[in-house]
């Protein structure tokens, strides 16, 4: 079975295999799934500051990757695309900011979406990223000290002090997006 996403992101990579393993403990078929990780354009904003521009990111991607390996002539069993960013929403008269994430997963002929845990964005962060218009990355670079954040731990990591990582949101959102081709019966 050939697995493509739509990036060359180390995280996104891992959160995908880590996906694929623990599909496999339901579906044995997932224990020869082969990756291959392509990047491609999201056609959103390079930070997406809601669920529409979220959904709709990781959905080209998978469809960008998608076009882009059948043009090759080497079609995958499944395609997938991750996006996070941000999701602001006002409760109790107060506006709250999440980091969270899509998945989107498809055989080419039926899509599915899942969703990543969300954790709480510091105001201050929020504001130094939709002030200036700076991705999550380049801000939490500088918030943490460190570089290319994103590739290893992402925000999640320096927001949970490393008890939640990029890679491990996106499994879930992967998990959840897949559970239609792994639990078929029910999804009849």
């Amino acid at each position: 079975m050939l697995v493509a996403l739509g990036s060359a992101r180390p995280a996104k990579i891992m959160a995908l295999r880590a996906a694929c393993a623990r599909v496999a403990e339901v579906d044995a078929r997932w224990r020869q799934a082969e990756l291959v990780a392509r990047p491609v354009e999201t056609g959103v904003a390079l930070m997406p500051l809601n669920d529409s521009q979220l959904m709709r990111g990781a959905r080209n991607r998978a469809e960008a990757v998608r076009e882009l390996l059948e043009g090759e002539g080497k079609p995958a069993d499944f395609y997938v695309g991750l996006e996070g960013g941000f999701h602001s929403i006002t409760f109790d008269g107060e506006r709250r900011t999440f980091l969270h994430g899509w998945a989107y997963a498809t055989d080419g002929a039926r899509g599915y979406f899942g969703h990543a845990p969300a954790v709480t964005v510091p105001a201050a962060i929020v504001a130094r990223v939709e002030q200036t218009g700076r991705e999550l990355g380049e801000v939490i670079d500088e918030v943490a000290g460190q570089t290319d954040v994103r590739s290893r731990q992402g925000a999640w990591g320096v927001l949970s002090r490393g008890l939640l990582t990029r890679a491990m949101s996106f499994e879930t959102a992967l998990v959840a997006a897949l559970a239609p081709f792994y639990n078929a019966r029910l999804y009849v």
